[in-house]
């Protein structure tokens, strides 16, 4: 049978052919073809940076200063000025000092110098914009600057530290404007870019991916990290997703050298939109509170509490008259729920009560004694912090020492009524377990495990009861505040 192959021809294509066979069969196991697998093309941003880039804007910042008569400036000014101009970012004031010489002040003039730089973007046609609160802290004036290059005067609507969110309005009509997305269905991987005016370049594009979405940083919002380039004069750009909506407003950098290191944050748009709404509104942002000071809940201390795993927010500490202590709430108790939500670190309850209207009503679960209760709130309006009280110190009574290293002694009848408590125990001295677990004179004991203490004789007789081989915690309290202390019997 002719088939039209040349016999040579026909032997070494079958001796590639089994050699091939060999090779990618395993000596004489001929494996099916492998298909490789479709390479998915790298993102193309153009026709998205093309039409967002318009609504995109720079901010520079002034400050009014009093300048020398005859021109020059001073030390102070001159450093001020280098990283005005380098970093973007302004060095704090210095106290004006006095004229040396004849102690005769001369007359200083006063001119508007540069503060620094950041970016924004355009939410609205009529020409309000959104940055970032250390944008425009401490400045005198803000200008807004196009990407056309036409300069605005801003007005300042409102700022919010705690977001670190800024709303600046301009006099214009019929401008470009970004879209809002919705930052809560951001994913982990999926690609975004900022545009913004890093050391005062206008207009520049950097991309990268979401990181996390939902980052701890032990500020009041969780924020979204992210590997975009992003450097001083990007804060308060958008983070724009690849439908070219706004998903956040890049706020802040990790850095050990003050640039990019491949770590960035920014704030969520919609807690920034929320933020927004309310500036625009009233000028300010009104938020709940309830009046407790908490803290987290660690691995040891659910176990000896019985709580399934670590979760929820400890209350350190219940402020008198507060809206927790009028609902029953307790030092020592353990937050699982916020109105059905889950409190699952302790950075999670603050969200949630802030972003609750105040003069509402609120339920919370708690965990207290090794039983769950609801407790009913009045939601307040957030006020600044209060400065804690320190205890008086007191003449240190008899010791009584117990098995733990702890000597401790009844509290006064005055004692408990300047704390504020109805027992407890007054720890004079901490030697052994007790020390290395952090316990010092003054600290108060209110509760073992899940019992309230009353006096000392009634403490060292459940301290002698316990088990050497389970972890055990105690309610502390040192000056106005509280937390458990887990410690172990045995440990050396």
């Amino acid at each position: 049978m002719n088939t039209g192959i040349p016999a040579r021809k026909f032997l070494s294509t079958l001796v590639l052919g089994v050699a091939s066979a060999l090779f990618a069969g395993g000596m004489g196991i001929v494996s099916p073809a492998i298909a490789a697998p479709s390479v998915a093309g790298l993102p193309d941003f153009t026709d998205m940076v093309e039409k967002a880039g318009p609504a995109v804007v720079n901010i520079r910042t002034t400050a009014k200063m009093r300048s020398n008569p005859n021109g020059a400036m001073s030390e102070d000014e001159e450093m001020q000025e280098f990283f005005r101009r380098f970093f973007g970012v302004p060095m704090p004031r210095q106290p004006e000092r006095t004229p040396r010489g004849n102690g005769k002040s001369q007359p200083q003039q006063e001119e508007e110098v540069p503060r620094g730089v950041g970016s924004g973007f355009i939410v609205s046609a009529d020409g309000f914009i959104m940055t970032n609160a250390h944008v425009i802290e401490g400045a005198d004036d803000v200008y807004v600057t196009l990407s056309d290059k036409r300069e605005f005067k801003a007005k300042v609507i409102g700022s919010d530290k705690r977001t670190d969110v800024a709303v600046v309005k301009i006099e214009g009509g019929n401008l470009p404007r970004l879209p809002i997305g919705d930052s809560a269905k951001l994913r982990a991987g999926e690609w975004v870019v900022a545009i913004g005016s890093p050391f005062g370049l206008d207009n520049t594009v950097t991309a990268g991916i979401v990181s996390s979405k939902a980052r701890d940083t032990g500020d009041y919002l969780q924020l979204i990290q992210t590997d975009v380039a992003v450097n001083p004069g990007n804060s308060g750009g958008p983070l724009i997703n690849m439908r070219g909506e706004v998903v956040g407003i890049n706020s802040q950098i990790y850095s050990r050298s003050g640039g990019y290191m491949g770590i960035s944050f920014a704030v969520p748009i919609d807690e920034a939109m929320r933020v927004a709404e309310q500036l625009k509104t009233t000028g300010k942002v009104t938020r709940g509170r309830i009046g407790v000071q908490i803290g987290e809940v660690t691995k040891d201390v659910a176990e000896s509490l019985g709580l399934s795993r670590a979760q929820g927010a400890q209350v350190q500490r219940v402020e008198p008259g507060s809206p927790a202590e009028k609902g029953g709430v307790e030092t020592g108790d353990i937050i699982l729920k916020y109105n059905g939500t889950n409190i699952e670190r302790s950075s999670d309850l603050p969200r949630l009560v802030g972003n609750t209207k105040p003069g509402s009503r609120a339920t919370i679960s708690v965990w207290r004694k090794g039983a769950t209760r609801d407790l009913q709130l009045t939601i307040a309006e957030m006020e600044p912090e209060k400065t804690a009280k320190k205890e008086n110190g007191k003449t240190k009574p008899e010791r009584t020492p117990n098995a733990l290293g702890l000597s401790v002694t009844n509290l006064t009848e005055a004692q408990k009524r300047e704390l504020n408590l109805d027992g407890g125990v007054l720890v004079d001295a901490a030697e052994g377990v007790s020390a290395r677990a952090g316990l010092r004179a003054g600290d108060v004991i209110l509760r073992l495990n899940n019992t309230d203490i009353k006096d000392a004789a009634q403490f060292n007789s459940l301290i002698a009861k316990l088990d050497p081989k389970k972890m055990a915690v105690l309610l502390v309290r040192r000056g106005d505040s509280s937390q458990f202390v887990p410690i172990r019997p045995n440990a050396q």
